[in-house]
């Protein structure tokens, strides 16, 4: 007597959706670059160069995510 359970249900979150380690990683990624344009801001900098320091403050902020989960993790 074996009961019929129904459709299988597959994974209650989608693979496509990021959990919350990397949705921390992106959040820190932004953080940087909202910072470093922040500081072109305020020292009264044109637009094409707040953009910059943005651009560069996300790579700055992708290399230094880069490094420490490279020295946390074995």
């Amino acid at each position: 007597m074996s009961r019929d359970r129904g459709p299988q249900r597959g994974p209650s979150r989608s693979r496509t959706q990021p959990n919350a380690a990397d949705q921390l990683k992106i959040v820190f990624v932004l953080l940087v670059g909202l910072s470093g344009g922040l500081i072109a801001f305020q020292s009264d900098a044109s637009l094409v160069v707040i953009g910059g320091a943005m651009l560069g403050g996300i790579v700055a902020g992708g290399a230094l995510l880069w490094y420490l989960v490279w020295i946390l993790t074995d």
